[in-house]
């Protein structure tokens, strides 16, 4: 019997290798990757003749259809699949109260992560979900395992907004983790410190976008890294470090990978392609915590990604309107920025053809590392027998970004009018195509939830 796909004359990408072979797609999954002359009939052939063909890349960091983002998951998941991102990793919140907050009265984790479940529905690409503990409630220990059960292998932690959690409780949290032998997920920065320039600068009348950086600095996302990824090591629970941003934070992190701790780190698209220039050009529309940084810290992040103490590239997607951001001071804009849909194209244009880094390093970062910290073992590969992800990439096209093209919800890009090379083509879903040349071209609802297991960070 003929299986259902063979995309040949491709070049395979994998976490390690480069090579010409075709690959065969039958039902959900790939069953061969080798020689045309071993490949079975297919019912469908595709020609990928100058195009690279990699496994679908992985966001383990987005925000969708919450407080922090206006994008539904039907919107945000075709930015995704037009980017090239077959799977990503949203967040299941912990309802509290409060003016960040959208629930008008506190809730359980498992209610989160059911709530996001069904928000997730018309979905069209794979997406899975940490849970994000945002109340010092000692009841949440007891979710944990359950949560486990439930797929949710990851639990995040925030030390900053009035969501964040004391040094005290974390360690508590973290005790708890180590013992079921999840994953701690956390965005650091010292609260008291951010808190207190914040204050001084409304008082003094500080809110143009060029002082914002400075309600920030690097060093308070240091402090409040080493203090976090400290408890971690003294507790043996695993740490994952989001958003690093900065040459002082990741050199924090270095310290403790240098003994074979279980501490992995990811920085984001915009820490690796724009600099702090930024918000005198667009404003507010980058504001984004912690913020973009100095052409320094850009150099830093790819030193720490050349030499492992970074292991993963996401975005920290949230999708907003322009209304949102172009306020007055920068304290009353919104945090964050859309990026599902470019980043891909983005970082490789920034990180292979401008800084000469390798396709397998593209392949590393973007999917294969995000698919093993976090316990996804069917996805970022193009072995036999893992999902049919697979994405088929043009490293030679080259076309200007504009939010005009945007499947998200937001009107803007960070990246609006840069000039990039290098498309995603076409993007499959478990053997079903979803984008194709720039257009969705499945219904929505072919996402799934990825039940994640407990990861092995020793393999």
């Amino acid at each position: 019997m003929p299986v259902d796909t063979l995309i040949t004359g491709g070049t395979v990408v994998t976490a390690t290798d480069t090579f010409d072979a075709d690959v065969a797609i039958d039902g959900e999954e790939i069953v061969a990757v080798g020689d045309a002359s071993s490949m079975p009939d297919a019912t469908e052939t595709i020609d990928a003749e100058g195009l690279l063909v990699m496994p679908g890349m992985i966001d383990p960091h987005v925000h969708i259809d919450d407080m922090f983002s206006i994008d539904t998951h039907e919107t945000a998941s075709a930015a995704a699949a037009l980017g090239g991102v077959t799977s990503y990793v949203d967040f299941a919140w912990q309802a509290w109260t409060g003016e960040l907050s959208i629930f008008e009265e506190g809730g359980t984790l498992l209610e989160g992560i059911e709530r996001k479940r069904e928000k997730a529905a018309n979905a069209h690409v794979d997406y899975a979900f940490h849970g994000a503990i945002t109340r010092e409630d000692p009841a949440v220990l007891s979710e944990l395992a359950d949560a486990v059960d439930a797929g949710v292998s990851s639990f995040k932690m925030f030390t900053t907004y009035e969501h964040g959690l004391s040094n005290g409780f974390m360690h508590t949290v973290m005790e708890e983790i180590a013992d079921i032998d999840a994953v701690g997920v956390y965005h650091t920065e010292d609260a008291s410190l951010i808190d207190a320039l914040t204050a001084r600068f409304k008082a003094e009348g500080r809110g143009d976008p060029t002082d914002y950086l400075q309600s920030r600095p690097d060093y308070a996302e240091a402090m409040a890294a080493e203090d976090a990824v400290r408890m971690a090591q003294e507790t043996g629970a695993k740490y994952y470090g989001i958003h690093t941003s900065c040459r002082k934070s990741a050199e924090v992190l270095s310290q403790f990978r240098d003994d074979g701790s279980a501490v992995r780190a990811e920085t984001c698209t915009h820490y690796t392609t724009l600099t702090d220039d930024v918000f005198e050009t667009q404003g507010n529309l980058p504001m984004i915590a912690p913020p973009i940084r100095k052409q320094d810290d850009v150099e830093a992040m790819f030193e720490h990604l050349a030499d492992g103490t970074l292991d993963v590239v996401s975005t920290d997607h949230c999708g907003y309107k322009r209304e949102s951001k172009e306020v007055d001071n920068w304290w009353d804009s919104t945090f964050g920025a859309n990026a599902l849909q470019v980043s891909v194209p983005v970082f490789h244009d920034e990180a292979v053809n401008e800084r000469d880094f390798s396709y397998p390093f593209l392949v590393r970062v973007m999917s294969r590392n995000p698919a093993r910290i976090f316990g996804m073992s069917d996805k970022g590969t193009l072995d036999p027998g893992t999902d049919a992800d697979v994405i088929l990439f043009d490293p030679e096209e080259t076309y200007t970004i504009t939010a005009e093209d945007n499947a998200s919800n937001a009107d803007f890009s960070i990246y609006e009018g840069r000039e990039v090379t290098g498309r995603v083509k076409k993007t499959f879903v478990r053997g079903e195509l979803i984008a194709d040349d720039g257009e969705i071209v499945s219904e929505p609802g072919h996402g799934e939830y990825i039940n994640r297991e407990l990861p092995d960070w020793d393999a």
